[in-house]
């Protein structure tokens, strides 16, 4: 399953920018955060994708989801202007945004090239 984040949770999982002005990625497993909005139509086409995406790749990648509309702050320090927006973290280097819907294998290419990740 993936995990809802809110900005604690976030800067202490993912990254503190409150304290960090360049990227240092806080986990210990590639992520892929899912930037959301309830009331967003191919948001809730992604969402299934990343529960499945999250079962394929357990124990290999971590799933977030950051609830935009309550979460502004978080959507504003990534620049985030339109949603679904999905942020794919590598353990190593910096992470790459992707806009819009993707479809779940695009999402999957996403991870083995960015993440460096295989499915089970």
């Amino acid at each position: 399953m993936a995990e809802n984040l809110n900005k604690e949770s976030f800067l202490s999982k993912v990254f503190d920018y409150e304290n960090n002005k360049d990227w240092k990625y806080q986990g210990d497993l590639p992520a892929v955060v899912d930037f959301w909005a309830p009331w967003c139509g191919p948001c809730k086409m992604v969402g299934p994708i990343i529960e499945e995406l999250s079962e394929e790749y357990k124990g290999k990648v971590n799933f977030y989801k950051v609830n935009t509309d309550e979460e502004q702050e978080l959507g504003a320090a990534f620049g985030i202007r339109s949603v679904p927006s999905l942020l794919f973290i590598p353990k190593e280097g910096q992470p790459k945004m992707a806009v819009g819907a993707l479809p779940k294998k695009a999402m999957k290419e996403a991870i083995e090239k960015e993440l460096l990740v295989e499915a089970a």
